[in-house]
């Protein structure tokens, strides 16, 4: 039975933040990712998970300046202080909530530039990521952004991720198969979960191409869902999705999934 999670940055987004969490519980959720933590204080956020009975199971790590373009610092070149700065907050948010994993956000690649002085950059900033997290039992994610979402995000595609989670080698880093990017760059759906399964470490799902529940659209979560129950896969399904209305109305497509 898949283990979803509501996606607070998207979810809910008719009240302020801090209020979603009640809201999630109230729906039936016990689990909750969002994008950042961080203008927040660690203890609050705590707070508000234990009140509801909720579960942190993914968050970002910092995005940097994102007013100027910037999605991540991890990838960039000279920017190596800063992004493990930002990955050292991350940890201690992460210890600090009791969450068992962290998406690393790579960074975009300007016009021109080289990739592979950015990913090179990233590998060795992960791999950081990795022996800091490692002690604390907590994984690493690796995410791929389709490019009509984030134009020259390092990572565009799954393969992309799963290159440098393979080139990474570290067994606390896996990758973060989002099926709504996978299905806008990648297709083929179930064969890469297949193919790529012993190397997923979370998911995120929306109906495509709208983004929105996963009740319309292109892809046939059902099916996936039954197909990931087949695989044994124990970890959770982050609901990262732009509800159509209220969250609350767009919720039938959980029943069926509801945990007893």
């Amino acid at each position: 039975m898949p283990k979803f999670a509501a996606n607070l940055t998207m979810m809910f987004a008719d009240r302020p933040f801090l209020e979603r969490f009640k809201a999630a519980a109230d729906a039936g959720f016990r689990y909750v990712e969002y994008l950042w933590p961080y203008d927040y204080p660690a203890a609050e956020l705590k707070a508000l998970l234990d009140k509801h009975g909720l579960k942190q199971v993914l968050f970002n790590s910092a995005a940097g300046d994102t007013k100027n373009g910037e999605w991540g610092l991890t990838a960039l070149p000279g920017r190596e202080s800063e992004a493990r700065r930002d990955i050292d907050q991350a940890l201690e948010y992460a210890i600090a909530l009791e969450c068992p994993t962290v998406h690393i956000m790579a960074g975009v690649v300007p016009a021109g530039a080289d990739r592979n002085a950015y990913l090179n950059t990233y590998i060795d900033n992960v791999r950081y990521a990795s022996e800091r997290f490692r002690p604390h039992g907590i994984h690493i994610v690796l995410e791929a952004l389709s490019p009509q979402v984030k134009p020259n995000y390092l990572l565009k595609s799954q393969y992309d991720t799963l290159a440098a989670v393979e080139a990474i080698d570290r067994d606390n880093v896996r990758i973060q198969f989002d099926y709504y990017h996978a299905q806008n760059v990648d297709g083929q759906l179930s064969a890469m979960t297949k193919a790529m399964f012993a190397r997923i470490g979370h998911i995120q799902i929306a109906s495509v191409p709208d983004r929105h529940e996963p009740d319309e659209g292109e892809v046939n979560y059902p099916y996936i869902f039954a197909l990931l129950d087949e695989l044994g896969y124990a970890g959770y399904i982050g609901c990262e999705y732009n509800p159509r209305g209220k969250t609350e109305d767009g919720l039938g497509w959980l029943a069926a999934y509801r945990e007893k």
